[in-house]
């Protein structure tokens, strides 16, 4: 998460180090950056009451092997088991600093940070609350925090202090575990004491994003763009509301703007690569992914998207490297989790779709699309599960279905299997739900012809003459059957069911 103009308060440390160089720590936003200030061991100095850094290139150096050694092994994108021999040596300092008592809150996040690294989760954990509660303006140390919370519980049993950045760190923490109308009340909370805040401005619009809310979200990144014509944070997800709105001028517009502004920085390599991707371009889009992640290797969307390019181009071991990245990068990405679902559907490996797809409902359960996908997977050739693709469009329908496609397989499933009351029931439902948002087409006749049927084999004449006579008004096949049932309707010999 991007945090170019979040709320930090540097206020008065007991430390000796420049303004400046205490602005740069409370912004780093990983442990790379940190290194390259070349923050290195804390020693005491001849006075117990006064602790002093000072700079020594071990870390930096380290740092700068473990990624001359990665790119040599795999190339500027490539993986590799490359690590920092110098953190050893450091985890060690710092560990008896901290049983000292002679350690501060940036050398707790370092020691949290590199504890992180070694996979020790619950003692990087404690460390980093003791940071945080230290100096709360680290927000650095807050997103170090955030990224071991993987449950509300983790998250609800932190000892942490009360201050007003902890409201900062649970917004930001909800909206990262999928819980979105919590992190829209602290937001919102947050907005009525920082009412100037685009950085909570662009959050609540990136929380109505993910709640499929894009109307109001987009009003939100507009109202920004007006009083900041040159932002370029959070902009990428506005790129992903007008792609998934197709409203190609105003991505066309933000592109080229983001593009003046500062087209060397990941967001707007991603917006760019949406622009081409919406023009079916998906090579060019490809590239500017590919930009995005040279310049920030641990930019997630760009890898999940660039996934998704490469499904559209047939190429499916480079989406799955890419979405296995993203996954790597954040387990909790469950954009990525339904990308491999869907590319190893593409290869015909059903099984393993059900796999990812089941993770991707898991992260996201409230998103209707992951529980489609199972559905279609259940009813398809190899598996012929039928009840259980019922299941799953069942689940989608009390999703927010938007396309409408669980209501409208839930009734072919029922009519399917013989079970024709259910299937005109959801057929019905269907028919409401497009009336209701004033849609036409093939569905809503094919949904009425159903009913009509079905009613006059219940001998509900006057619902089937209703369906019958409204299908009247379309050409085609489907008004001629119509016709013709209403002709069998008046011979019928049950005519008194008709009202008056």
């Amino acid at each position: 998460m991007q945090m170019e103009h979040s709320p930090i308060l540097l206020g008065k440390v007991s430390v000796n180090l420049s303004k400046t160089t205490l602005s740069t720590l409370c912004h780093i936003p990983s442990f790379a950056s940190y290194m390259m200030l070349g923050l290195g061991r804390m020693i005491d100095s001849s006075s117990e009451d006064n602790v002093h850094y000072y700079y020594e290139d071990d870390g930096y150096a380290g740092e700068k092997r473990k990624e001359e050694e990665m790119f040599e092994l795999e190339g500027s994108l490539g993986k590799s088991d490359a690590v920092n021999r110098e953190l050893i040596s450091l985890e060690r300092e710092l560990s008896s600093l901290r049983r000292a008592g002679s350690i501060d809150s940036f050398g707790l996040y370092l020691y949290g940070i590199i504890l992180k690294d070694k996979g020790c989760e619950n003692a990087a954990m404690k460390v980093l609350v003791e940071s945080v509660n230290c100096f709360p303006w680290n927000w650095s140390a807050w997103l170090e925090l955030q990224a071991l919370c993987t449950t509300a519980d983790t998250l609800n049993n932190l000892n942490l202090k009360n201050h007003w950045m902890k409201d900062f760190f649970l917004a930001s923490a909800y909206q990262e575990l999928k819980m979105h109308e919590e992190a829209l009340k602290r937001y919102e909370r947050l907005l009525g004491v920082f009412q100037s805040s685009n950085y909570i401005q662009s959050q609540i619009a990136t929380v109505l994003y993910c709640l499929r809310e894009l109307d109001d979200a987009e009003l939100i990144f507009e109202d920004l763009l007006c009083k900041d014509p040159h932002r370029v944070e959070s902009m990428d997800v506005y790129s992903n509301l007008l792609y998934a709105k197709e409203s190609f001028s105003p991505l066309s517009f933000l592109a080229h703007r983001v593009s003046l502004t500062d087209k060397y920085r990941p967001e707007s390599c991603c917006i760019i690569a949406n622009y081409y991707s919406l023009k079916g371009q998906h090579e060019k889009s490809v590239l500017y992914f590919r930009r995005a992640v040279k310049l920030n290797r641990k930019f997630l969307s760009a890898w999940t998207l660039m996934g998704h390019e490469y499904v559209e181009m047939k190429n499916t071991p480079a989406a799955t490297d890419a979405y296995r990245r993203a996954i790597e990068i954040n387990p909790r990405d469950y954009r990525a989790w339904y990308g491999l679902g869907q590319t190893y559907e593409v290869m015909s490996m059903p099984f393993y779709a059900l796999y990812y797809f089941r993770k991707s409902s898991y992260l996201q359960p409230n998103d209707s699309r992951p529980w489609i996908a199972m559905a279609h997977l259940y009813e398809s050739a190899p598996l012929q599960m039928l009840n259980e693709a019922i299941k799953c469009f069942k689940r989608a329908a009390n999703c927010n279905d938007s396309e409408g496609i669980a209501l409208l397989q839930l009734a072919k499933l029922h009519d399917a299997l013989g079970h024709s009351e259910r299937a005109a029931f959801f057929y019905k439902k269907d028919l409401d739900r497009m009336e209701a948002e004033e849609r036409q087409g093939h569905n809503m006749v094919e949904a009425m012809f159903y009913l009509a049927k079905y009613y006059q084999t219940k001998k509900r004449f006057q619902e089937a003459e209703y369906y019958c006579r409204r299908l009247l008004d379309y050409t085609g096949p489907e008004s001629e059957t119509a016709r013709s049932l209403l002709r069998g309707l008046e011979i019928s010999p049950d005519m008194e069911h008709f009202g008056p």
